[in-house]
């Protein structure tokens, strides 16, 4: 894991894929991924770029959203296209990479709580529905994963992230129904954590306040991505045992729209700080801590997204060569 030392979380900004596949090789080569170009319309933002890999499970979009529909048609048939387009560019670009790569799909119940039922309300809402939802999502991020692997034989292992920024409100009831005047009954932790272990140890992104990360931990998750500036003191104890547990914290530490970034001892700082808190010893660091923007990059400019991936490679090297001078300045 050493060698990660900062990705970005999977969204960038305009449509020209190969360039954005270009900027995520060059910029963050220790763990590459396959970014994801909202801007370029239907199927191509989070929800259905993901619904597009569901096994026998088609989509069409609404005017209230994606809903699942009896047969594949024409907005299924973006979605599919898109990401063929993006897996084309993948292997010309990285035909003779060598190395991890990472893989973004929207997690399980951030999905079934976006996705309408046939009948107009939120998968979430069937319990049933969601367990076919799950098992269709598993199998078809499994066939997505091994299409990966055969176009870029190079890759040593794939490090699948689950984007869940609704996990939050799915634990907490505070999603509202199709209506919009209610709110779905909160789900059980235990029914969460069944779902998350259908996929191989994921790293889980939640870019919202109050991640689960006890739940996550015992999830057995591999990773779990969060904005550094929502870090609470009241969450430091769980977080402190899912660094124990030997978890890797992917760190959001650059804003995720333009902004004046800083040196790379501020940026390293809120890892090394943290660090410093729970006294874990100094050469873990780096081992286990990968650093990213604190979300998408889809809202910045293309310039901006560049150097923020820049940003993080660079301030990573603070936290495997000189962690203390993170606490030096500012």
């Amino acid at each position: 894991m050493s060698t990660w030392e900062a990705t970005g979380v999977g969204s960038h900004p305009g449509e020209d894929h190969f360039e954005a596949i270009k900027v995520v090789f060059g910029e963050v080569p220790g763990l590459p991924y396959l970014p994801e170009l909202p801007a370029r319309g239907v199927g191509a933002d989070m929800v259905g770029r993901t619904a597009g890999l569901l096994i026998e499970l088609p989509v069409e979009v609404q005017p209230s959203g994606w809903r699942l529909t009896d047969r594949p048609g024409r907005d299924h048939q973006r979605a599919v296209d898109h990401l063929r387009r993006d897996l084309d560019a993948l292997e010309e670009i990285g035909h003779d990479y060598s190395g991890p790569l990472k893989l973004q799909v929207c997690g399980p119940w951030t999905l079934a709580g976006s996705i309408e039922l046939k009948y107009g309300d939120k998968v979430i809402a069937d319990a049933g529905a969601v367990r076919d939802l799950t098992a269709s999502l598993a199998q078809g991020v499994a066939d997505h994963c091994a299409e990966v692997r055969r176009r870029l034989p190079g890759v040593t292992e794939i490090v699948l992230q689950l984007d869940e920024p609704g996990l939050p409100g799915v634990l907490a009831g505070t999603l509202p129904t199709a209506s919009g005047f209610g709110r779905l009954a909160a789900v059980e932790g235990w029914r969460v954590e069944e779902t998350l272990r259908l996929f191989d140890a994921p790293v889980v992104h939640c870019c919202a306040p109050s991640v689960p990360y006890d739940l996550l931990r015992r999830a057995g998750v591999r990773g779990i991505s969060v904005d550094a500036s929502l870090l609470r003191r009241r969450d430091e104890e769980a977080l402190g045992e899912v660094i124990e547990a030997g978890i890797a914290l992917f760190l959001g530490v650059v804003p995720g729209t333009d902004a004046r970034l800083a040196d790379v001892d501020m940026i390293a700082r809120p890892a090394v700080e943290l660090w410093r808190r729970f006294g874990f010893p100094a050469d873990k660091l780096a081992g286990q801590v990968v650093l990213t923007p604190a979300c998408g990059l889809a809202g910045a400019s293309p310039r901006y997204a560049r150097a923020a991936l820049a940003a993080c490679r660079k301030a990573a090297t603070v936290l495997r060569d000189d962690p203390e001078s993170g606490l030096q300045r500012g």
